[in-house]
């Protein structure tokens, strides 16, 4: 069982929440462990149960985030409720990825849109986990449709500010005010180009957003 500390509105239009859970039993707490990449099974009781991947990293004590996008019968139950609720969680599950394989290596993360969930765990684990001097230079390029849809605000404001992480963001489309790139994510990775020597690349976004990054990152240099 989970009891909920923490709700936040990660985009404009409130359709995309972060959860900050903490687990009611302290033995739970003690033996719970997980690596970026894993997920869980949350459920509502009553509602059900759907998979959500974990958005925190191992390093942040104390609570496990959860960014949920409102679309059925269990998001939207999630989304009505409030800190202080319960509710239940399975996990973790899943494979995790493979940071034995990025030591000594750069690390390019490339995300579209909602699906920057884990690799907010993952960038942060590869900052804040004691090690940030086994891996090379960390480039994060992360693409939305509009300003208001970009996740973890105040982390990439953070990110920016730090001289160890290149991050570039970018839109789909210019709008008013807006300062950083402009473009989708298959173009902007070819304008950043990132050097394929000693690197690895980890890439999570809508299929399409896939579909047309991946041969930008073969003419890199980049090899599945």
């Amino acid at each position: 069982r989970m009891v909920i500390q923490r709700i936040t509105d990660e985009v404009d239009d409130r359709t995309i929440k972060s959860f900050d859970l903490a687990l009611v039993d302290e033995e739970d707490a003690r033996r719970f462990h997980y690596t970026p990449g894993q997920f869980c099974e949350l459920s509502v009781f009553g509602q059900g149960e759907a998979p959500f991947g974990i958005a925190s990293s191992p390093t942040e004590r104390g609570f496990v985030r959860f960014t949920v996008k409102k679309a059925g019968v269990v998001t939207s139950k999630l989304h009505s409720l409030k800190p202080g609720d319960i509710i239940g969680m399975r996990g973790p599950l899943g494979n995790y990825f493979p940071l034995d394989l990025m030591r000594g290596k750069d690390v390019v993360v490339i995300g579209g849109g909602f699906a920057f969930t884990t690799l907010r765990s993952l960038i942060v684990y590869l900052l804040e986990g004691g090690e940030r001097d086994q891996y090379g230079k960390i480039i994060v390029i992360y693409g939305a449709r509009t300003p208001g849809l970009l996740m973890y605000k105040e982390d990439l404001a953070a990110w920016e500010k730090r001289d160890d992480i290149q991050v570039v963001q970018t839109i789909d489309v210019a709008v008013p005010g807006w300062t950083k790139k402009v473009g989708f994510v298959p173009n902007v990775t070819e304008e950043t180009a990132p050097k394929a020597d000693n690197a690895i690349a980890v890439i999570c976004g809508p299929p399409i957003m896939i579909r047309f990054t991946l041969p930008v990152m073969t003419k890199l240099g980049f090899q599945k």
